[in-house]
């Protein structure tokens, strides 16, 4: 394994918990620089309803944008979608890759979608269908697959089984959200030999939160079982808004560290990725909570 894909998920996962709703222009902006630092993976937004997630309410014009700068000539722009309404926006926007999302607790999904986790795969079966049909890529996203912040710590057994659901429905990828930042390596080695049981490993990515500073160490131990895709977030921007406490992803600078350390290839430029940062961090009148980040902006 000598090259590591980064999906950067700054522009959705990282503006949604944000309090200030930036402006169009903003965000083209910050997805302008970031396009430019070499990633290959970008999230561009989420159609999803302006009242709950206000910070997205521009999706369909955003996405609009993106195509007119023809940004995706070499670059994929997924957009998660909640639901049948969220794609069929998405589609009228011209998105070729969405995201569909689960978790592995019922607590977790009542508060975010207002569903258990059995009732969200049933709200995905007429997307999917839909999405094949029309030639859209499909990435799952687990949620809470280490723990959750009403159920507490969840079992390998109820991330495997939420994996083998996503399976059935043609994801190219899924994506194993530690949504509030309470894995541990340990956790993490455990967890993902009895995942690789049952997918391979170039089929899924790492999503850690940095609420407890092991976000690092976690995908290390991820490396060590031979994942190559991790999702992060410029500067360290986000968390989720139906997690209370849940900071940041960790932040695309400390991952970009890590892979240089180990002698792994990401084909990002660092300078041009704190460039976006420092853009968007100043944005949002936020100071990164990566202190490596922090140091790089001096």
């Amino acid at each position: 394994m000598g090259s590591i894909k980064i999906v950067e998920v700054g522009p959705r996962d990282g503006l949604q918990n944000e309090k200030i709703c930036l402006n169009l222009a903003d965000k083209l902006e910050y997805i302008k620089l970031l396009s430019k630092t070499g990633l290959q993976v970008i999230e561009a937004t989420s159609f999803v309803r302006a009242d709950r997630i206000p910070q997205m309410a521009d999706a369909h014009a955003l996405y609009s944008e993106i195509i007119k700068e023809n940004f995706t000539t070499n670059i994929s722009f997924p957009c998660l979608v909640p639901n049948l309404k969220g794609y069929e926006l998405s589609q009228s926007a011209g998105v070729k890759e969405i995201s569909l999302f689960s978790a592995t607790s019922d607590e977790f999904t009542q508060k975010n979608i207002n569903c258990t986790v059995e009732e969200s795969f049933e709200r995905m079966n007429k997307v999917v269908e839909l999405a094949h049909k029309d030639g859209v890529k499909i990435r799952g996203y687990i949620s809470t697959a280490f723990g959750c912040p009403y159920a507490g710590k969840m079992s390998s057994g109820e991330l495997v089984s939420v994996i083998e659901r996503f399976l059935k429905l043609g994801v190219y990828e899924i994506s194993i959200g530690d949504t509030i930042g309470v894995a541990k390596p340990e956790q993490v080695d455990e967890y993902l030999k009895d995942v690789l049981s049952v997918i391979a490993v170039d089929k899924i990515a790492m999503h850690f939160h940095d609420t407890e500073k092991r976000a690092i160490s976690n995908i290390r131990a991820s490396l060590n079982l031979g994942v190559s895709t991790f999702d992060s977030s410029s500067g360290g921007l986000g968390g989720c808004p139906y997690a209370k406490g849940a900071t940041g992803n960790v932040a695309t600078e400390d991952v970009l560290q890590l892979m240089t350390r180990e002698g792994l290839a990401t084909g990002v430029d660092l300078t041009l990725l704190v460039e976006a940062s420092k853009f968007i961090l100043n944005k949002v009148n936020k100071v990164s909570p990566s202190a490596y980040v922090q140091s790089l902006m001096k």
